[in-house]
């Protein structure tokens, strides 16, 4: 897959730059030491971006009556409004250009989930908040590969997000010339095994729906199409779900293979299938066979290589 260069958003701190409250940073070694080798960054504080001082007074989400403040622990310098208007402001303009998104976790500005909303009284808080400028990300751009950087520590959500970017990318990279239901359908062939490993029923549902196109509306078709994908590989695949997938692959090969060779094949996926062995072990198999016995469409499966290698994220699951 032939792409441009990747863009993704990211909270500033993770960066490494100095805009917390407390003049310090959070930097994301992951981001910034591994990912950053392939991808740039386009950073954004919306703190600082609202007019907020460094250093600067703790705020955190604090609900009175229906209503929900960016404050400080007192009440006062409410900046919700402020952070729910540049957070429009950056959806609708400057996100076009981006695959994906990492924001600050626990932060009452961009944290994505689960930030603490506190009583007026300040004695207890419920953690239901979500980011005041995350959230207009978020809701602005429901096809966005979004990450927050603690979860980014679980290796299976770090491979799924990156996965998930490169796949918007590939998307984006499509939609630069128009569509057509040929390339609408090579692109979902192309995405049939990484499809299958995370949502069985959306492969089928997926394919169904590009077998039964009228050829009335190619963008209301591609809309939905996108949406399913996205949707569908949200999900870390299971072991048990790449285990199957891996078989799949294996009959490309059984007229090639000797017995001995099917059956090494066969324990590596077993062995994967048990969490003996990381996924890379039956994958590097398979692909060491498909170079000696090479198949074009096996080939085309982003499955094999969802993203560069050097980034090692199957080594962990």
């Amino acid at each position: 897959m032939q792409q441009s260069t990747i863009k993704i958003g990211l909270s500033a701190c993770l960066a490494g730059d100095k805009v917390r409250f407390d003049t310090g940073h959070k930097k994301s070694n992951f981001c910034m030491d591994e990912l950053g080798k392939h991808v740039e960054y386009k950073k954004f504080c919306p703190e600082v971006a609202v007019g907020l001082p460094i250093p600067r007074p703790t705020i955190r989400q604090v609900r009175f009556g229906d209503t929900i403040k960016v404050c400080r622990p007192d009440g006062t310098g409410d900046v919700g409004p402020k952070l729910t208007e540049y957070g429009k402001r950056v959806a609708t303009e400057q996100t076009a250009e981006l695959s994906g998104f990492v924001f600050c976790a626990k932060s009452p500005s961009c944290g994505m989930e689960r930030i603490k909303i506190y009583n007026e009284a300040g004695t207890g808080n419920t953690s239901e908040g979500i980011g005041f400028f995350a959230e207009q990300i978020m809701v602005h751009n429901p096809l966005l590969p979004c990450e927050e950087n603690g979860r980014l520590n679980d290796m299976h959500l770090r491979e799924n997000f990156v996965m998930r970017v490169y796949t918007y990318k590939h998307w984006q990279t499509l939609n630069e010339q128009p569509l057509t239901v040929h390339r609408l359908t090579q692109f979902h062939a192309q995405y049939k095994y990484l499809l299958m490993a995370h949502n069985y029923e959306a492969y089928r549902s997926l394919g169904n729906l590009l077998g039964t196109f009228d050829g009335e509306d190619i963008q209301t078709l591609a809309d939905e199409y996108i949406l399913g994908l996205m949707t569908a590989l949200k999900k870390p695949a299971s072991r048990k779900n790449n285990a199957n997938t891996l078989m799949h692959l294996q009959g490309y090969f059984k007229k090639s293979l000797s017995k001995i060779e099917k059956q090494e094949l066969r324990d590596a996926i077993d062995e994967y299938r048990q969490g003996l062995v990381p996924l890379y072990v039956p994958l590097t198999l398979i692909k060491h066979h498909l170079k000696v016995h090479p198949n074009e469409y096996l080939a085309k499966q982003v499955y094999l290589d969802p993203y560069p290698n050097e980034l090692k994220l199957r080594y962990g699951i």
